[in-house]
């Protein structure tokens, strides 16, 4: 007697990573460090909160390293596990699976969890009212997905304290509606027709997939060749297939559970999102008969040419070292965060000569204190010009939180910095800003050019 194979279920496994993925969306934006948020993009602030660091507008010279994070993320997850990202973590996916298995098969018993190619029956009595009440459940669980979404452009807090206040925050408001109204119409009606012919992700996996990415890939050489190539048509019946000893048993489970409507026996194509449901049916239905499963979590080159499943190679090396070094670049530049902000404008006159050949320069100085305390800030130069150059019109100031500042100063000297007969020198000068506070943490440096005129312009 043939032993049983030992079924694996990927649906349970699913289940698992659908409900982290949810812990960790939902999650998120309620988790701070020292006060700020995990991830925020913030549009009305105009900041970026990541792991706890603020960046304001000005500083967001890391927005370019996090795309280029999250696009090569996705090619090296799609090089290497194909659609992963699609049949285990995409939230359309998860809404599809919550809104189809669970709120229509399991709670209201409209369909079979294993039959994903018939629709309810809406002609027998009471499906028109358990499809209104299903749409009314699933209506709830979109406005609860849309208000998640805003959280990661407005904290929690602040969108809750909006809510209070409707008339005054209709945008708002009108985004959360928005975003609902679309889940509703896109898991209701649109459905996996979204990931065939919407999402641009399966267009991109045809350029990014190899022979050893993984994938669901049905085993030819053990269950035989369902296409026939030369009728061009699908061989239906077990008793069609060329080979009598093919093991398919042409039972079409692995059709029939596959939620974008394909049949796997065919090879790979753009539709398949790796769910992995046709390797879950298949192998509960050869498991019966004591043999492992016809369609495998494996790749092309493993199953098809015999060659082995092989996940260190070339391209996911070069992957993992494109990422390493984004992320070092990332961390590099995380840390050039600046605890405040300054710029440096030089006003329309170059320069003004005093009396005793006192030479100044006027500079416009915009201050803004980006932390969450109030710091007294000072100034001074710094380098080889410091105590040859002074700041006048400047004493130290205290700026609350956020607030922004306009400072008027002068540098002046009185010293021969530059003997030039034949025209005026631009001087570089370094200028130190910080908070009195705490002056090794909140400090920034700017360069000012400093205009020194001809030696012919000063009196002897």
């Amino acid at each position: 007697m043939k032993e049983k194979v030992k079924e694996t279920s990927y649906r349970i496994k699913r289940y698992w990573a659908y409900l982290i993925a949810t812990i960790i969306s939902v999650g998120l934006p309620f988790i701070q460090i020292g006060g700020n948020q995990i991830f925020l993009l913030s549009f009305d602030k105009k900041q970026l909160h990541l792991m706890g660091t603020v960046f304001d507008m000005q500083e967001l010279y890391l927005m370019p390293f996090l795309l280029m994070l999250l696009f090569l993320g996705i090619f090296a997850v799609t090089a290497i596990g194909g659609r992963a990202w699609c049949g285990w973590a995409c939230p359309q996916t998860i809404f599809r699976v919550v809104y189809r298995d669970f709120i229509e098969s399991t709670l209201l018993g409209m369909r079979r969890i294993k039959n994903k190619q018939k629709d309810p029956d809406y002609t027998k009595s009471g499906m028109k009212v358990k499809k209104a009440i299903a749409i009314i459940i699933w209506s709830v669980i979109a406005l609860l997905a849309a208000a998640d979404f805003i959280w990661f452009f407005i904290p929690p807090a602040d969108f809750f304290a909006y809510l209070a206040d409707p008339a005054e925050h209709t945008t708002m408001i009108g985004f959360v509606l928005g975003i609902a109204a679309f889940l509703v119409y896109d898991v209701v009606f649109l459905q996996e027709n979204f990931c065939v012919y919407v999402c641009p992700y399966s267009r991109v996996q045809s350029v990014l997939y190899d022979d050893d990415t993984v994938q669901a890939i049905y085993n030819p050489h053990r269950g035989g060749e369902i296409y026939d190539t030369q009728k061009q048509k699908i061989v239906f019946k077990a008793k069609d297939l060329a080979n009598p000893t093919d093991e398919c048993t042409a039972c079409e489970s692995c059709v029939t559970v596959c939620p974008t409507h394909i049949d796997i026996r065919k090879g790979t194509q753009l539709e398949c999102i790796n769910c992995l449901e046709c390797v879950d049916a298949c192998t509960t239905v050869m498991g019966k008969l004591g043999k492992e499963s016809l369609v495998q979590w494996s790749s092309t080159n493993d199953v098809i040419n015999n060659k082995g499943l092989n996940l260190i190679r070339g391209k996911s090396i070069s992957y993992a070292i494109a990422l390493l070094v984004i992320i070092g670049m990332l961390f590099v530049m995380g840390g050039k965060k600046e605890y405040m902000l300054l710029n440096i404008n030089k006003t329309t006159q170059l320069y003004k000569i005093n009396e005793g050949n006192e030479v100044t320069n006027s500079f416009l100085l915009l201050f803004q204190n980006t932390q969450k305390e109030s710091y007294t800030y000072n100034l001074e130069v710094i380098g080889a010009y410091k105590g040859k150059i002074e700041i006048q019109r400047f004493e130290p100031f205290k700026l609350s939180k956020g607030k922004l500042a306009k400072k008027v100063i002068k540098l002046s000297t009185k010293e021969l910095l530059v003997d030039n007969m034949r025209k005026d020198t631009p001087i570089t000068i370094t200028l130190k800003a910080y908070a009195i506070e705490n002056p090794t943490k909140v400090m920034v440096t700017r360069e000012a050019v400093f205009i020194f005129p001809r030696s012919d312009k000063l009196k002897k």
